[in-house]
């Protein structure tokens, strides 16, 4: 996992890696929350359609069709994932 920090004497940003068997479980619930959505196929309202959740699993958004929600996702430069 890494980190980005920020130098306070210098104000320079320094990249941290951490080993991923060491995450507590606040950096484990962080993990990804910036970068990454997640799209999951549903029934809404008795229509099918697709789900975008946060990282945390926040609901964030409904789409139409699969190729939609992957879109808005890069759109707001985020890598989507699928969930199966």
């Amino acid at each position: 996992m890494t980190k980005t920090l920020r130098n306070e004497e210098t104000g320079s940003l320094q990249v941290a890696v951490s080993d991923l068997r060491h995450m507590t479980h606040q950096d484990l619930k962080e993990f990804g929350m910036s970068r990454v959505a997640y799209v999951k196929a549903v029934v809404y309202e008795g229509e099918s359609a697709f789900a975008i959740h946060a990282a945390d699993g926040t609901p964030m958004a409904l789409a139409e069709d699969r190729s939609s929600a992957f879109e808005a996702i890069v759109d707001h430069e985020m890598v989507p994932a699928w969930v199966h």
